[in-house]
């Protein structure tokens, strides 16, 4: 009986190699089947090749102007009878502001690009937690169950306390209402795991019931220390906004090239034919004449208005970078807080628990004796029960304070960079 009960009470917690290396394995095919098929993922990828394609737009020559005209009566001339004119004109904007305005475009979809790494990175951060938090109910379930085992175990121990003398009643009806508490516990948890499947499944995109594959622990450690203001410049979401301010830059640019004349090229063809009254040598020839405009913009205000707004929104970008990253900062602060003290939870709870497991163990024995008290072991018991479960809450909040810091220390990768 005495090795059942120490069987039963093993801490599930221990890790193993191996069960490390198939978590990590199966947590990783969970994130890329997020990055496949989640829709705000691919939503912001959408959005990223839509600005893409605004670039070849933007830095396109204006469309060139085809006028075809025919005299209805027709225009006499040195040359001839005038029947028809054909006029052909292109027109060029000033000087580098065609590339200026692909510039621009190529900054914002670059911003865009930023935008999709973080929704990505935020996505993966929500996958980590939701997989912690049915880690958490699962494992608090099996430890339930476990429980229950070992409840079991102290009901047969009661009764033979009872049959032998050295027991009472009560110590039979205490278990039960322990043993009722416990199955109701499991089973409210059991409730519990459905929104938590749907959850997780949901953001992979797949079924809400589909299974997942929970292994037998979670691992996490403090990561290394770099300088919080220097990684998190890299941070696609502080990217995303030096990427706006720098196309609003571009934009100003744009608006004061746009306020040049345009120059254009075009050229006359005028089709004729013979007259009696023509000159000779010239009469019934085609004529045609190249030309040259140009534009007058003289109306200024929709130029400085361009330009005005391009400032402010650039000057939005700054504050709003600013903004970001005293959230980052925050959440990073957080984070390594709650790690932290995750692990040292961790480690209190491991001593407490060994501790709790030894003094049970000696009640046990004294009540085998008729010297002990069974209230004192199944207090013991339920000690050791929530000991555990705290454990399991530790576990969770480290590896999801993991998570958020793997987020917050996200940044474009060389390959990526290449997109």
């Amino acid at each position: 009986m005495k090795k059942s009960i120490i069987k039963n009470t093993l801490l599930f917690l221990a890790v193993t190699a191996f069960g490390w290396q198939t978590s990590a394995q199966d947590l990783e095919t969970y994130l890329q089947t997020a990055a496949e098929n989640n829709p705000e993922i691919k939503i912001a990828y959408a959005e990223f090749e839509a600005a893409l394609r605004r670039s070849p737009q933007v830095s396109a020559l204006p469309d060139p102007t085809l006028s075809i005209g025919a005299f209805g009566r027709m225009m006499q001339s040195d040359m001839g009878a005038e029947e028809a004119k054909i006029s052909l004109m292109q027109m060029f904007p000033w000087f580098g502001t065609l590339g200026a305005m692909e510039a621009a475009a190529n900054l914002m979809a670059e911003a865009k690009f930023q935008e999709y790494l973080n929704v990505r990175a935020q996505v993966f951060y929500e996958v980590k937690a939701a997989y912690a938090e049915f880690f958490l109910a699962q494992k608090t379930i099996e430890l339930q169950q476990e429980n229950l085992e070992i409840l079991e175990t102290y009901k047969e121990l009661a009764l033979s306390g009872i049959r032998s003398g050295n027991a009472s009643m009560v110590s039979a009806v205490k278990v039960d209402i322990e043993l009722a508490a416990a199955r109701t516990g499991v089973a409210v948890l059991q409730d519990g795991l459905k929104p938590l499947q749907t959850d997780f499944n949901l953001l992979l995109h797949r079924g809400p019931l589909e299974e997942i594959v929970v292994q037998d622990t979670l691992v996490f450690s403090a990561l290394e220390t770099l300088s919080s203001q220097e990684v998190l410049a890299e941070h696609p979401s502080i990217q995303k906004f030096e990427k706006q301010k720098e196309a609003y830059q571009m934009q100003q640019e744009v608006a004061r090239k746009q306020g040049m004349p345009m120059l254009g090229i075009g050229l006359d063809y005028t089709i004729n034919s013979e007259t009696p009254s023509g000159m000779p040598g010239m009469n019934g020839q085609d004529a045609y004449m190249p030309m040259v405009s140009l534009s007058l913009p003289i109306v200024r205000q929709k130029y400085k208005a361009a330009r005005e707004t391009a400032e402010f929104l650039e000057e939005v970008s700054v504050h709003q970078q600013q903004l970001q990253k005293n959230e980052l900062l925050s959440s990073l602060e957080m984070a390594k807080y709650e790690l932290g003290t995750a692990q040292k939870l961790l480690d209190l709870y491991e001593r407490q628990i060994r501790s709790s497991e030894q003094a049970r163990e000696l009640l046990l024995s004294a009540f085998s004796n008729s010297t002990g008290n069974f209230q004192e072991v199944l207090d013991m018991n339920q000690g050791i029960l929530l000991l555990k479960m705290q454990q399991l809450e530790a576990l969770k909040k480290g590896f999801t304070a993991q998570a958020r810091m793997e987020y917050l220390f996200s940044k474009t990768s060389e390959n990526e960079k290449q997109h």
